[in-house]
């Protein structure tokens, strides 16, 4: 069975496993997959099923999802679409890094693989999206990343830091890092904070210019600060 053959359904599916783990570093828990995907648990724990019956994910009841040797293979195969997708949509025809997750999502069951290549040669083979998040080769490797990185949510204030992710499923956050000037390589300061609710982050590289907002301080809910990946300097 090839990737084609698998529904858009499925191929959501494994993707969306792929990127928890990423995220998160683990298997990760059906809930999770829910979450993500905004489906009832019971018709998550259905599809789980049906990946479990076609060999591409293992799940014992009310345990972990875990992706197999194939099911990584496919998942791989689609993140790789989704990011060159991103990737081509901002770089090419302009669009803003808050706008193209759907876009993409629709796109990259669309597309062949043979399309996928075309797109990457002509970016000139990038090993990041948009967002920061690593390009697939068309081998399934991944590109050496930072592996000592933290939510920004855990970074005690005073401290400096440089972006290395942000997630593509919020666009508010997007558009507001943005508006900042804020983005993957940029380097922020946590100016302040309170331990369980907002911190108060700078631009420490590129401080104030006429098209960013009128205060240099971006606030940002603990949440949302979970969404941005950062490394130490």
């Amino acid at each position: 069975m090839g990737i084609a053959e698998l529904s858009s359904s499925a191929q959501d599916y494994l993707k969306v496993i792929w990127d928890l783990q990423e995220w998160d570093k683990g298997p990760v828990q059906p809930t999770a997959v829910a979450d993500r995907t905004g489906m009832k648990q019971s018709t998550v724990s259905g599809a789980l099923g049906r990946l479990v019956d076609a060999g591409l994910v293992t799940h014992r009841p009310y345990g972990k999802v875990e992706l197999t040797e194939t099911g990584r293979r496919y998942a791989v195969t689609m993140v790789r679409r989704h990011r060159l997708l991103e990737t081509f949509l901002v770089q090419v025809l302009d669009y803003g890094w808050d706008e193209v997750h759907e876009e993409a999502d629709s796109l990259e069951h669309a597309v062949s693989d043979k399309m996928v290549d075309r797109i990457d040669d002509y970016l000139g083979h990038p090993t990041a999206d948009p967002h920061g998040d690593a390009i697939p080769s068309p081998e399934g490797d991944l590109p050496p990343i930072p592996t000592t990185t933290r939510p920004l949510s855990e970074v005690s204030a005073g401290t400096t830091v440089k972006v290395q992710r942000v997630s593509d499923e919020d666009s508010q956050i997007l558009r507001a890092l943005s508006s900042y000037r804020i983005g993957p390589g940029c380097l922020v300061q946590v100016e302040s904070r309170q331990a369980d609710d907002e911190l108060a982050v700078s631009l420490t590289d590129m401080h104030s210019s006429s098209d960013s907002a009128s205060d240099d301080l971006l606030v940002l809910s603990k949440d949302q600060a979970a969404l941005i990946q950062v490394s130490l300097i």
